[in-house]
């Protein structure tokens, strides 16, 4: 495990925060990825972090992933009521056997 200590400077929406720091522990190899990749794109590890940060934050506000396959089913509307037809008659049916 490597431990990563980031700081940001900026504003907030009520004012400037300062500056905020933090220790990470994440794995060599990721640290060791994660380095390489913003040393390519010529940025500090600080603000590749950041970046993944919201960019992560930003696709998990969006849609969940479940509820994508809302409304697949649609289709089936038609067989879903009868079936909910079926389970309902056969609970209707008091079997006399089970009530003595």
């Amino acid at each position: 495990m490597c431990r990563l200590i980031l700081g940001s400077k900026g504003g907030h929406k009520y004012g400037n925060m300062g500056t905020v720091k933090t220790t990470l522990e994440i794995p060599d190899f990721l640290f060791r990825r994660a380095k390489s990749v913003a040393a390519e794109r010529g940025i500090p590890l600080r603000q590749f972090v950041t970046e993944a940060v919201q960019e992560k934050l930003k696709t998990t506000s969006q849609v969940k992933p479940w509820m994508k396959h809302l409304g697949k089913l649609k289709h089936l509307h038609k067989e879903r009521k009868q079936i909910e037809k079926r389970v309902e008659d056969a609970f209707e049916q008091i079997d006399p056997e089970l009530w003595r």
